[in-house]
């Protein structure tokens, strides 16, 4: 796996709840110097162990090599040199040492997360394989006379003045929304104040009779569903048989502060009815993706609680309404004090910046997201890959403030998951009175919503659930084309309720989930009928063409 696939695979993607903040994080650091101040035995002897073990590296005796998926020191000088693998050396048994000391302390679980995490980052920060040491960096130095050296401060230099002091993880100059990316052809045939409906243009004779309508995370953008042909989800659908619709949702500003989870589900409702109208369909397929997926999920608890069954089946991919376990990183640091701010930073403001949410999510994984391009760009001085899934994560959205508040509270409160809590329009929510059948697709490495969590969030649901567990992360989970020669996914056809029997009666299936999940889909999307031979309708004409306008906000 290539470095862009790499860091594709860690991208944070849209989870919106929760970030830190800087006095977190110096808290953090101060529970460190109180705890190693008051048991000075404890931290004097793992400095004597670190030093005994550092001598041993130095004379060669150190046995310590890098795991398996560590990347950074792949240059044979890492483990051939005499002085490289002796820097190696004594790096690799910091790393070992200070996870035995933080084991052996007497902090609690939540305080020991939260320093392993933070100087975790510190000590990433200070890898040999970041310095100007760094053999693969002598070496592009010699051979481009130190013109290397000049391009990678350039680019330094860009990055503070452009991108916040983070290096960059893609060449923007070599992407378009609608030139490169987004191309598969269709036209808005809705549009209101929160979203615009995309119709795209059947690629096969006959359709599905009842339509497909994506439903994409508020805080990135739709076509994450349409990058280039081979990975679109969007044209394997079309080719597959299916009517395909799309939400592309209007990027809100600081005018739209009080837009929440009641404006996403009412322009939502209309965008339904639109499609039926649209297909004469009576009921359409839905999928979320992500914070789509609670979206998803909340309108179908909505819809089902008014009586209004126009929600055939749901689809929901990487997405997780039960907070009840959130192991992840950034659930360490969800204290009340911190959730409290983050809804104040965006009630301020009038809107949570996808950009803040982007830098928080590269430092949850920094050797894939940040380190590997501040090689690449600065010390190499090499220009930032150009991969689409890359420029996707970059080109991110806007939240209203409310709506963000409305996250929060249903993260701190785990509401959604509890039968009446979440309240919209007057209509209470209860997610197991929702008897639509629902695909559910997790990824084995995500990092952002936890497989085990989606599982969970799965079992509240009242329909028949199946569920696939994809071999990616977060975003590539989804991006797992019939092309990918490595994909394979996780089956049981059983639904058992604890994650650890459905794991362990679950069987390997090589290959992508689009063909399962196609199949899945088809048996519940009626008869074939001829495909139509315009779009939209005499109600619902053409605005433009795909891919709108909003998505370029």
């Amino acid at each position: 796996m290539s470095s862009p696939e790499i860091a594709a695979d860690a991208v944070g993607g849209p989870n919106p709840i929760v970030g830190f903040r800087r006095k977190d994080v110096v808290d953090s650091l101060r529970s460190v110097v109180v705890e190693a101040v008051r048991h000075p035995s404890h931290t004097a002897s793992s400095l004597r162990h670190l030093a005994t073990t550092a001598v041993d590296v130095v004379r060669g005796r150190g046995a310590l090599t890098p795991g398996a998926k560590d990347r950074r020191f792949t240059d044979s000088a890492w483990t051939q040199n005499f002085l490289y693998r002796r820097l190696l050396g004594v790096y690799l048994a910091t790393e070992a040492e200070l996870d035995d000391w933080l084991a052996g302390t007497g902090l609690s679980a939540v305080d020991r997360e939260r320093a392993k995490f933070v100087l975790s980052l510190l000590l990433d920060a200070v890898a040999p394989s970041n310095l100007p040491v760094n053999p693969a960096a002598i070496k592009t130095f010699i051979d481009t006379g130190g013109e290397s050296a000049v391009e990678g401060v350039r680019h330094f230099v860009g990055d503070l003045r452009h991108n916040g002091a983070f290096p960059s993880q893609v060449d923007t100059e070599q992407f378009t929304v609608g030139g490169n990316l987004a191309t598969t052809e269709g036209s808005v045939v809705f549009r209101n104040d929160v979203l615009e409906l995309i119709q795209y243009r059947p690629r096969t004779k006959l359709v599905q009779a009842r339509p497909l309508l994506i439903a994409p995370p508020q805080i990135n953008k739709f076509y994450v569903f349409d990058l280039s042909p081979e990975k679109s989800l969007v044209r394997y659908a079309l080719e597959m048989g299916f009517q395909v619709f799309m939400i592309s949702w209007h990027n809100p500003t600081a005018d739209h502060r009080d837009w929440d989870l009641a404006t996403y589900l009412t322009a939502t409702e209309e965008a339904i009815d639109a499609v039926r109208a649209i297909t004469k369909s009576p009921d359409v397929n839905l999928t979320g993706a992500c914070s789509g997926g609670i979206t998803a999920v909340s309108l179908a608890a909505h819809l089902t609680a008014r009586g209004k069954p126009v929600i055939n089946s749901l689809t929901l991919l990487v997405s997780v309404f039960d907070m009840a376990e959130d192991k992840t990183p950034l659930g360490a640091f969800a204290s009340e004090e911190t959730l409290a701010a983050a809804k104040r930073h965006s009630h301020v403001r009038g809107v949570l910046d996808g950009r803040d949410l982007a830098k928080v999510f590269n430092l949850l994984r920094p050797n894939d997201l940040i380190w590997t391009y501040w090689v690449n760009n600065y010390l190499l001085g090499n220009r930032p890959p150009a991969f689409d899934i890359l420029y996707w994560n970059n080109d991110t959205t806007r939240l209203p403030a409310a709506f963000h508040g409305q996250l929060i509270d249903i993260y701190r409160d785990n509401s959604l998951a509890r039968p009446d809590e979440v309240v919209v329009n007057g209509t209470p929510l209860n997610l197991g009175k929702i008897t639509a059948d629902a695909f559910v697709m997790a990824g084995t490495t995500d990092h952002i919503t936890p497989w085990d969590a989606c599982y969970r969030s799965a079992q509240r649901l009242g329909g028949n659930v199946e569920f696939a567990l994809s071999n990616s992360g977060h975003i590539q989970s989804i991006l797992n084309p019939p092309s990918n020669s490595k994909a394979s996914y996780y089956v049981n056809p059983d639904r058992p309720e604890s994650v650890q029997e459905w794991q362990h009666g679950s069987s390997k299936v090589d290959g992508s989930w689009w063909p399962r999940w196609v199949e899945w889909l088809t048996e519940r999307s009626g008869e074939l009928v001829a495909a139509p031979a315009k779009l939209g309708s005499r109600r619902y004409a053409p605005i433009e063409a795909a891919p709108g306008s909003y998505v370029l906000g």
